[in-house]
């Protein structure tokens, strides 16, 4: 096995990570007006009162490898809906309708939906727990 098939599984973890750092950052910036000027959108106000929401919590689990596969599919449906709903009417391509952040998230958040959590994940230990194993397997 080579240093890269090795190494795939923490890769993962930490792209995992950053992935949800950043989006849990976006959901702090709509649910509370965080690292932003821009007041704190109102839960109600559709649809970006919802995305936030589903940004922060979404974000926090994939963060954590916490219910990861399911938490980057609706992570991923959201923000295809936010490119679709959002930013498509606004011109064919997302270099034409800023939509490019949305785009990359939903397939970013689908790739997770199939790989799942990666190294270092609350998934691994709970599943851990569950069958009683005294050490986290990593593979």
């Amino acid at each position: 096995m080579s240093l890269i098939d090795r190494g795939r599984d923490h890769a993962l973890a930490l792209f995992r990570i950053v992935v949800g750092l950043l989006f849990t950052c976006h959901g702090l910036q709509h649910v509370f007006g965080l690292f932003t000027t821009k007041p704190a959108v109102p839960l109600t106000t559709w649809p970006t009162g919802p995305a936030g929401l589903i940004e922060l919590v979404g974000g926090s689990l994939v963060l954590l490898g916490l219910w990861t596969r399911v938490a980057a599919l609706i992570t991923s449906g959201s923000m295809a809906y936010a490119y679709f709903t959002v930013h498509q009417p606004k011109g064919l391509l997302p270099i034409e309708n800023s939509g490019e952040l949305a785009a990359v998230y939903s397939w970013v958040f689908l790739l997770l939906v199939f790989t799942g959590s990666g190294a270092w994940a609350l998934d691994k230990v709970l599943a851990s727990r569950r069958q009683g194993a005294p050490e986290l397997q990593t593979a």
